[in-house]
């Protein structure tokens, strides 16, 4: 069902067997408990607006824990760095970008790179030229549960 956010509670409640009102207030307490984080469309955007996607891989002289934590501030308020993940490896944090050309992505790269509270001691862009395979969703059906039930 997570891939079907768009799902009114009436159509929710039928497709899980429940009166809209339980469907409605289970819906509410998952909200409440933080096991949705958002809710998302999934937009076209080769028919709306030129853009450039691009993978930027961050490799730090000091990854101290002080250091991270500055560097995410950082990146926390850029909103062309849309994810952010830390790495194992050669490689310490790898971001998936937005940007609407290249030369806004190497401004955005010289900024990081210009900043000396960040430490980053190599900045690689990869450009992506195309997508085989879109994130749409989680494979629920295929993940082992914390509480061992069956969820779909």
């Amino acid at each position: 069902m997570h891939l079907q956010a768009d799902l009114t509670n009436i159509e929710l409640a039928e497709k899980v067997s429940l009166s809209t009102s339980a469907c409605f207030q289970r819906v509410k307490a998952l909200k409440e408990a933080g096991y949705f984080r958002a809710s998302h469309a999934d937009v076209d955007l080769e028919q709306l607006c030129e853009h450039v996607f691009a993978y930027i891989e961050f490799t730090f002289d000091n990854n101290s824990a002080a250091m991270r934590r500055k560097f995410a501030d950082v990146i926390k308020d850029m909103p062309h760095i849309m994810d952010c993940m830390q790495l194992s490896g050669d490689v310490d944090y790898i971001s998936f970008s937005f940007f609407p050309e290249i030369k806004a992505l190497n401004e955005a790269c010289t900024a990081l790179s210009d900043n000396p509270n960040l430490s980053i001691k190599h900045i690689k862009t990869r450009i992506v030229l195309d997508r085989a395979k879109w994130f749409l969703g989680y494979p629920l059906a295929h993940l082992k549960w914390i509480d061992d039930t069956n969820h779909d």
